[in-house]
């Protein structure tokens, strides 16, 4: 059975992914930022579910926990990520939360797959997934939650080019839009379901080809424009 690693997975569509996954009988590693999540988490899943504590902007201790990992990993999905700051306009910009979620949106999804590459190596299907978001979108001219579109678009780039040079090693690098989805982050009044979407990531996960890596797929499996 498949073996995944999803960041950020006690609440939203990470928890939601970690479910999906774990009723198709695979093995789920899942990122927390601490031991009682780990716990809280785990007894909330059904499965072979096996948390890893790390934050992900947190570089060394990311490296050392992929360092631990014996076994091959099929598929990451960087799925962690913020839409702070509360100021992020244009014209009234939070500068330090600016940086901050680039650090969580933009730079650890890069450092999270450097981390787990080598576990990854190991499989003979290994995948990468980021979520990305339908704001990432360049011809969307909208200027609010500008510091969040911002880093996804950034993300977006970065994981091109990581798509390019995992190409020759056969590791598809995909990105995904989840669309508006009811989660903390997304608010009560969003269009889609997370565990429909966590499904259908999933399905994209397991059809995910080298043919389609470098690409940017809506969470329903259609090719999107970046």
């Amino acid at each position: 059975m498949p073996v995944c690693l999803v960041t950020a997975s006690n609440r939203g569509i990470g928890f939601e992914l970690a479910r999906a996954a774990l009723a198709r009988g695979w093995t789920v590693y899942g990122s927390v930022r601490t031991e009682e999540l780990a716990h809280e988490t785990a007894s909330r899943l059904d499965g072979d579910f096996k948390p890893l504590v790390f934050d992900v902007t947190d570089h060394a201790r990311v490296h050392a926990v992929a360092a631990s990992l014996d076994n091959a990993l099929d598929l990451l999905i960087n799925n962690a990520g913020i839409i702070s700051p509360k100021r992020q306009s244009p014209l009234d910009m939070d500068f330090d939360g600016f940086a901050e979620t680039l650090k969580v949106n933009t730079l650890a999804p890069l450092a999270v797959s450097q981390a787990f590459l080598p576990p990854l190596r190991k499989s003979v299907n290994g995948r990468i997934l980021t979520i990305s978001s339908q704001m990432a979108w360049i011809g969307y001219r909208k200027s609010d939650t500008l510091a969040y579109r911002a880093s996804k678009a950034a993300v977006n780039k970065v994981m091109q080019g990581l798509a390019t040079e995992l190409e020759p090693s056969n590791i598809p690098v995909a990105l995904i839009d989840p669309g508006w989805v009811r989660t903390d982050m997304g608010g009560p009044q969003a269009d889609n379901d997370p565990v429909a979407v966590a499904e259908g990531i999933l399905e994209v996960a397991e059809r995910l080809t080298l043919a389609d890596t470098g690409k940017f797929f809506r969470w329903s499996g259609e090719e999107r424009p970046f």
